[in-house]
């Protein structure tokens, strides 16, 4: 039994249930966590000390399974997961929990929810944290098929794909649903340049220094409005996400005030 896995709440988002966490002080101010690919919230924010970390610090620490993963109902139909309806389950959570304004903090796949949700409403987001994604954001992080064909291949030893056996492995660990996965990458979209032009709130992103899959983040900070970014040094896609460094840097953004 992992001593730190913590209860779930329920909620409809449209017709699927999703499931997600509620930590800290309800007076706190909200921030909403929104995890990666073949993730969940525990695997992406408990046991990495997100949620530790934020809620020590006063924050009311919101984090939900996305769709297809976690305790989150998982249709098998890719139509099911476009950006636009998974940053949708997010303005559901806070809809729900009667918030009208959250911090949003996304890393990888959860970056793109975040950022589609911060796009289709601006005036939900006091300040924004993509992790994990940069310029892919915008431009795309390559060929995902492959991830998909691997998901899918009836053993791991037949997979000989590097990044597909990477996620693979990854959604073993995970004991996820790999159709549901499967259908959730094919789903993938980017946010236009023009687009961004709407994400004026403060943004941190932050990206490890040995990721070769979100792209740039001088490029993105430069494509955006009111944005910086911070280097997690000696960290990969997968290790970057729970780095003391980065850590530090999301408290000390979300602390600010104004501009960045």
């Amino acid at each position: 039994m992992n001593l730190d896995k913590k209860q779930m709440h329920r909620f409809r988002s449209g017709d699927i249930d999703i499931a997600y966490l509620d930590e800290g002080p309800s007076d706190g101010t909200p921030i909403l966590l929104i995890h990666g690919f073949a993730s969940t919230a525990h695997v992406n924010w408990v046991y990495p000390g997100w949620v530790k970390t934020l809620t020590q610090a006063g924050y009311r620490t919101i984090a939900l399974d996305n769709r297809g993963h976690g305790e989150s109902d998982k249709p098998h139909d890719p139509d099911a997961y476009t950006a636009s309806l998974m940053a949708g389950d997010g303005l559901a959570l806070l809809d729900h929990l009667g918030i009208e304004q959250a911090h949003v903090f996304g890393y990888s796949m959860g970056a793109r929810n975040s950022a589609f949700l911060a796009h289709h409403a601006p005036e939900r987001v006091n300040r924004l944290v993509l992790g994990g994604l940069a310029a892919g954001l915008v431009k795309g992080v390559g060929d995902w098929t492959p991830i998909a064909e691997a998901l899918l291949a009836d053993s791991i030893d037949d997979v000989t794909h590097a990044r597909g056996r990477m996620f693979r492995a990854f959604a073993e660990q995970t004991k996820s649903d790999r159709k549901a996965l499967a259908a959730c990458i094919t789903s993938r979209e980017e946010l236009k340049p023009k687009q961004l032009s709407r994400l004026t709130m403060p943004v941190l992103v932050g990206v490890g220094t040995k990721d070769d899959i979100a792209g740039s983040p001088e490029e993105l900070v430069a494509m955006l409005p009111n944005a910086r970014g911070v280097d997690i040094p000696n960290r990969d896609h997968m290790l970057a996400v729970g780095d003391k460094v980065f850590k530090a840097a999301v408290l000390k953004f979300l602390a600010e005030e104004g501009s960045v």
